[in-house]
């Protein structure tokens, strides 16, 4: 596999992600939104960002200079 080709799975993961941030946007704006459900969305996005740069990471070769 090319460096410059993306993993399988990473353009689902940063979809899900772009997914989340709309749906947390929108339940913010609502003043009678579950807080709950709304932080609980919070710690899924950012699951989700770890495991996309862990993804992104590991394309990187560790070169010792």
């Amino acid at each position: 596999m090319n460096d410059d080709e993306p993993r399988p799975g990473l353009d689902a993961l940063k979809a899900e992600h772009r997914s989340l941030d709309e749906r947390i946007c929108a339940l913010s704006e609502d003043p009678m939104a579950d807080q709950l459900e709304i932080a609980r969305l919070k710690k899924r996005k950012l699951m989700l960002k770890d495991q996309i740069q862990r993804m992104i990471d590991s394309n990187i070769p560790d070169i010792i200079a």
